[in-house]
């Protein structure tokens, strides 16, 4: 009777173990998913580059071809040999530099003192950071461009740099919160056993440790106010625009758009963004990644 139930049961193991490594050599549908949302989601990246490689006069061509018929960087001489562009660059570095350092500081000191200190109210003052996030950007920019106006401050480095601060603020802390909720408390008991103060225990100990989370924040910080256009283009004149107004303004006109060098002038900006991804990527993720489990 075994012997039967054995016989009986072999073709449906069998089947099963043919189905199993069948899927597991060839998952036909994940890898349809990736290659079509890759597909679409790098077309854009394309169009950029080969339309700030093709000539003028192949551009406004119909119908359109994809693939480019020749081969010109005469577009981005014109955009190196701009000299306007260098000052809308040096305003970007400024605006995305110090927005990046004063996020990560201000919520280094925020998300370790809500992390690793007991008070009343700290969850409530978390989540009223967070709430900020969900008002729409245009009503933020009115009210701080009234704000802004009152006191004579438009125009400047400071209000760039303080409205893109107030967005990245929020999720800067919240980053930073879950890495220092990882690192063991008994890394600041040990510090403060041997007589280190608050300060340098965590300026000696804790945020050496906590350099993958400052790093990907930063960067998010940097992201945010390198890529910024509506409030850039609300809240300053052309001396103080940063690229992405200041790129729109000079190459888009009303009657005629100056397509291929817009699009050689976006490779540019968005070349110190990619780098700086690609060299940080490896701290951006576990920065990002830090907090979602806890052990």
């Amino acid at each position: 009777m075994v012997v039967t139930t054995e016989t009986r049961s072999a073709p449906r193991q069998r089947a099963v173990a043919r189905t199993h490594r069948s899927r597991r050599t060839f998952p036909l549908g994940p890898w349809a998913a990736v290659v079509g949302f890759g597909l679409f989601a790098f077309a854009p990246v394309y169009w950029l580059l080969i339309t700030s490689i093709t000539p003028d006069s192949l551009v406004y061509r119909y119908p359109v071809t994809f693939f480019p018929e020749s081969v010109t960087f005469d577009n981005y001489r014109s955009v190196f040999t701009d000299p306007e562009i260098f000052g809308w660059l040096a305003n970007s570095v400024i605006v995305s530099v110090i927005t990046a350092v004063l996020s990560v500081v201000t919520s280094m000191y925020m998300g370790y003192s809500i992390s690793k200190f007991r008070y009343r109210g700290r969850r409530t003052l978390l989540y009223f950071v967070l709430s900020s996030q969900m008002l729409p950007s245009a009503l933020l920019l009115v009210t701080l461009y009234g704000i802004f106006a009152t006191f004579g401050l438009l125009n400047t480095y400071f209000v760039l740099i303080i409205s893109f601060t107030t967005f990245t603020l929020p999720l800067c802390v919240w980053m930073l919160k879950g890495f220092f909720d990882n690192l063991p408390d008994d890394i600041i008991e040990a510090s403060k056993i041997d007589g280190a103060s608050n300060w340098r225990t965590l300026h000696a100990i804790v945020l050496p440790l906590a350099a993958p989370g400052l790093v990907a924040s930063g960067l998010f910080a940097f992201m945010r106010g390198w890529n910024d256009f509506i409030f850039a283009l609300t809240l300053t004149g052309p001396e103080r625009q940063t690229l992405p107004p200041a790129l729109v303004n000079r190459y888009i006109g009303e009657a005629a758009t100056d397509w291929p060098e817009l699009m050689a002038a976006s490779v540019l900006v968005a070349l110190p963004v990619a780098v700086a991804f690609v060299a940080l990527q490896r701290h951006l993720v576990g920065g990002i990644t830090a907090g979602a489990v806890k052990g």
